[in-house]
């Protein structure tokens, strides 16, 4: 776990002497030093860090929800529902499109319509942090976005789950799926009327029972989830909802930082380890060919959701751009079309894909100021959103004001 944690940061070291995210170069190290690399080994085993990087993901989330608030739902709902609802027709429809394009199968062509069609919400939230743009305008709607696909996420897993598995009914389907909505609308519910009840509970002067009590909440709520085929991340993100809006808010808010930083770099270096660069040429262009199709239709999801926020060519380009990354879930669909015995082609496949995405998304995202000067200037938008802020990535959010996201 040391080595883990030394070897991301000095890759991340030098990759920031020339200005390259930190996510592929954890992802990188994680490679390097794993069982499918000639070389020294650090963990022959990548389950041996499992736990580990569960934990980054819940915290990445767990933070996200803490920046999500609560209240601007009702005024941004339907916004959000528009857009996130055509960035899933757009890119899980091109996703089953180019499944049954491939000719590998039904069932896989399901898998495929998920992993092209579901951003990673790590990476995602990874890339707004590190470039600074939780208070651009353009985040609204990326959350919003994000949002909708963890409630899709929820619900495509549940009705995959039976059909991989060779489930013979439409009643253990609909159970499955049932019991997935009903805890997501628990959630919800708590969320909505309960802040008031966990922020008294919450309430502490001590930053160190503070800290143990969020991340108590957060883990176990996740696990919780987990039992009723959600995703745990889905769960940490909804206990970061509820804290969020607490009067403890803002402390949590800080305290997560170091935490989230540091585990959020194991998940990343954990999933490096289970990558086997030798299996990635069988599936070469099939790979290069999804990712050309996901940034085309990131593209036409990055103007349908400008044009419902009247946003500008700028927020254009960083909305479709930092959605690009697939990630997690990917990687779990990967291992549901294992365990079913699907094409074996899929799990390489979805490993270049991934990987190549992740490291894309973030070096796009900071450049989306070159994809802004070719868009088309939206009906109305002009050159507004956030234009003048996050053209430049770095240079353009660094005195940028960071106010609370609203969706």
């Amino acid at each position: 776990m040391g080595g883990a944690f030394l070897a991301a940061a000095v890759l991340a070291r030098l990759g920031g002497r020339i200005g390259l995210p930190t996510i592929p170069l954890f992802i990188l190290a994680g490679i390097l030093l794993g069982p499918h690399t000639p070389g020294y080994t650090l963990l022959s085993n990548p389950h041996d860090l499992e736990m580990l990087s569960a934990l980054g993901l819940v915290l990445l989330l767990f933070y996200l929800g803490l920046e999500f608030h609560l209240d601007d739902l009702k005024t941004g709902g339907r916004k959000m529902a528009i857009a996130g609802g055509t960035y899933l027709v757009l890119n899980v429809g091109a996703g089953l499109g180019f499944g049954f394009a491939l000719g590998w199968g039904t069932s896989e062509a399901l898998v495929l319509a998920g992993v092209l069609g579901i951003s990673s919400s790590a990476i995602v939230t990874k890339i707004l942090v590190d470039l600074k743009r939780i208070g651009n305008p353009e985040t609204r709607p990326i959350l919003g976005i994000i949002v909708v696909e963890d409630v899709f996420l929820a619900l495509y897993l549940a009705a995959l789950q039976p059909i991989l598995s060779g489930a013979d009914s439409l009643s253990a389907m609909l159970v499955d799926g049932g019991k997935a909505f009903g805890f997501l609308l628990l959630l919800a519910l708590a969320a909505r009327f309960g802040t008031r009840i966990i922020g008294k509970l919450m309430n502490t002067k001590d930053d160190e029972l503070l800290v143990i009590s969020f991340l108590g909440a957060a883990v176990f709520v996740a696990g919780i989830s987990e039992m009723f085929g959600v995703a745990d991340a889905i769960g940490a993100f909804m206990v970061g909802l509820m804290l969020g809006s607490t009067a403890s808010g803002e402390r949590i808010l800080k305290l997560v930082h170091p935490l989230r930083d540091a585990f959020g770099a194991i998940f990343f270096f954990a999933f490096g380890l289970s990558i086997d660069p030798g299996d990635l040429p069988s599936v070469f262009w099939p790979v290069v060919a999804a990712v050309v199709l996901t940034l085309a239709m990131n593209v036409a999801a990055g103007l349908a959701a400008s044009r419902v926020y009247d946003f500008g060519t700028q927020a254009t380009a960083n909305i479709a751009t930092t959605l690009v990354a697939r990630g997690e879930f990917a990687l779990i669909l990967a291992t549901m079309a294992a365990a079913a015995g699907l094409d074996k082609r899929l799990s390489p496949f979805i490993a270049g894909y991934v990987l190549l995405l992740a490291v894309l998304a973030p070096l796009a995202a900071g450049r989306s100021h070159w994809l802004a000067r070719i868009l088309p200037s939206p009906r109305g938008g002009g050159d507004g959103g956030s234009d003048g802020h996050s053209g430049g990535g770095k240079d353009g959010d660094k005195d940028q004001k960071q106010v609370p996201v609203s969706v």
